[in-house]
This record gives C-alpha cells, sequence and structure tokens, in this order.
C-alpha cells in the first residue's frame, strides 16, 4: 500500500501526562471488537474494571463510561493510562492507539495526518514555517476493499492539486486565495452533482454553538466571538486550509461534494479570525467538531444546506 503523510507528521510525539487537554477526557471511547475480545483473556483487577466501564450509548455502540469530570475511568492522578502501563499501549482500544491520527484509505492508498484536536499537534501545524507538503512511502500492507468510483477519484486527486496550488499561491493575500478557493470549488461541483445551499438558516454564529458540548472553554469563546475577523498572518490561515484540503477534500468521492470539503478549508481560517488567534483555538474547535458524532453530522448537514455558509455569505467574511 502506498502511505502518504505530511511532511512534518513523524515529528509529532505525545507529552502524556504533560498534556495541557488530555484526549482521555471529554469524551467517550468506543471499545473496539478486536480490544475487546482481548480483554475477555484477562483475568484479575484489571479485567473487574473493564467489565465495570463497559456500557452502550445511544447509537449502540460499546464503549467506556466515563468518570467524574469526563474522566476516563483509566486516567490516573497522573494523568497516564492505567491500561497502558498494565497491559501496553497496543491493546488499548483503537481510537487510543491511533489519536491524535486520522487515517483516509482509498484502495491501494493511504493518507494519515495529525488532528487539530490534539493541542501538540495543533501548535505544530500552526506554526509550520515550511510549506504543508506531503511525502509518499510504499509499506507491506495489502489494499482495502472498497466500491469507490476509480475515475471520480483521479479527478479529485487533479482537483486537490490545484486547490493546494491555490491555497499556497503567496503572490495573493490569504483572503484572495479564499476568495478563488470557493469560485474554483463552486465550478467543480457543477460538473459532479446538484447543491442546495438555502434548507437552513441558523445564524453564522449559533452554527458554532454545537449541541453535546466537550469544553465549556469553546462555549465561551463563542459567545465572546469578535465582530470583524482577525485573520491570523498568512501561513498560519495557509496552514489551516492545507489541513482541511488533506484531511477531508478526497472523501467527496464518497458524496460527490466537493463544494463543502472546501467551505471547511476556509470556515477552519474564519475560527481563529473570530474566536482567538491563537492554535489553543482551533484545537478547541477541532476536539468539538471533529471528534463528534453528533456535533460532525450537524456540521456536514450545516455545510451543504445553510444559507449563511453558502459561498456568497462566506465570501462576505473575506473581503
Amino acid at each position: 500500500m502506498k502511505l502518504i503523510t505530511p511532511t512534518f507528521y513523524k515529528s509529532f510525539a505525545c507529552i502524556a501526562g504533560d498534556c495541557p487537554d488530555s484526549c482521555c477526557q471529554g469524551w467517550e471511547v468506543d471499545a473496539d471488537e478486536e480490544s475487546l475480545s482481548f480483554y475477555k483473556t484477562l483475568s484479575g483487577s484489571l479485567r473487574d474494571k473493564i467489565d465495570n466501564v463497559l456500557d452502550k450509548d445511544e447509537f449502540g455502540n460499546t464503549i467506556f463510561r466515563l468518570a467524574d469530570n469526563k474522566r476516563c475511568p483509566f486516567l490516573n492522578r497522573e494523568n497516564l493510562c492505567d491500561m497502558h502501563i498494565a497491559i501496553g499501549g497496543e491493546h488499548t482500544p483503537y481510537t487510543c492507539r491511533t489519536f491524535p491520527r486520522f487515517i483516509n484509505d482509498f484502495g491501494g492508498t493511504r493518507e494519515m495526518g495529525i488532528s487539530f484536536s490534539c493541542p501538540v499537534a495543533s501548535e505544530i501545524m500552526w506554526n509550520l514555517e515550511e510549506d504543508f507538503g506531503f511525502v509518499s512511502e510504499i509499506n507491506s500492507l495489502p489494499p482495502s476493499l472498497n466500491d469507490i468510483d476509480a475515475e471520480l477519484y483521479f479527478n479529485l486527486l487533479s482537483y486537490r492539486k490545484k486547490a493546494y496550488s491555490i491555497v499556497q499561491d503567496k503572490k495573493l493575500s490569504i483572503n484572495k486565495r479564499l476568495l478563488q478557493l470557493l469560485d474554483y470549488a463552486s465550478e467543480l461541483q457543477k460538473e459532479l452533482d446538484n447543491y442546495r445551499e438555502n434548507a437552513s438558516d441558523v445564524s453564522f454564529f449559533d452554527l458554532f454553538n454545537n449541541p453535546e458540548v466537550i469544553n465549556q472553554q469553546w462555549v465561551e469563546k463563542v459567545k465572546n466571538h469578535n465582530i470583524t475577523p482577525v485573520f491570523p498572518k498568512d501561513k498560519v490561515c495557509e496552514n489551516i486550509a492545507m489541513y482541511f484540503l488533506f484531511r477531508y477534500f478526497l472523501t467527496a468521492v464518497y458524496d460527490s461534494d466537493v463544494l463543502s470539503k472546501v467551505k471547511m478549508a476556509v470556515i477552519g481560517v474564519l475560527i481563529p479570525a473570530y474566536f482567538g488567534n491563537d492554535a489553543w483555538t482551533i484545537h478547541l474547535w477541532s476536539k468539538e467538531t471533529e471528534h463528534s458524532d453528533v456535533n460532525m453530522e450537524r456540521y456536514k448537514f450545516e455545510l451543504k444546506n445553510n444559507i449563511h455558509l453558502s459561498v456568497k455569505e462566506l465570501k462576505k467574511h473575506l473581503v
């Protein structure tokens, strides 16, 4: 399999107990089938604790029931994982083993990156001075089974390459690049599928009041938002837009919705411009939205349907 990662991918390292916003608190962790099978082979106090905290969420998924202050039941006072200490990181749930990495498989190609939801990853991408570039390597993993449209996939690869070049065109201000990006995506969308932008009229700032709250700090940031946007420096905005294009653009192979993926890149830049000009702000947004099924599904709906997130309205935030 061909593996594609950002050039800075291998520089990420978890800081464990020193993390200012541990990934082991705030959200529920799914217990995947492979991990559950292994836990059945255990005995003693750890097995008892695992059995006592397993639960079902509203979707029927098996999860670890959170302790006080929304902490994982295995997160100890030193903010270290007792399960990791006892049986090794390779036997923790899949989510724990991979976070903050995301994985997108497209047949013989796998794309992996790190998410803004991790404070360390957020700082890396926020402060990246070199271009947000990529490296590829060949590993021994077999291709993933899929039913994607090969022609659409390869077209999207070409379209994304063009989108990258627009975002990284340093001859233009970031605002002009994003305006150009929206126009480009609008034309692409006309070729792919119909697109409606008037089925929801939730106001722009109310869109960021997620139904599932993970960290109250985000609620306060939305409440105290800037009236007019204060953009970070162009390089930071460029990095943010590139992250969203890399993570989401090719997933249009499943729904032919390129425009929503590009809107995410533009809104990604608007997040620190309105809610706080630092890596912490976009970290909070990412943890609230990208890692909550409830919040993310709502966000995807609004991206495609909300009149205040139409291309016409988004452009008003960039001029």
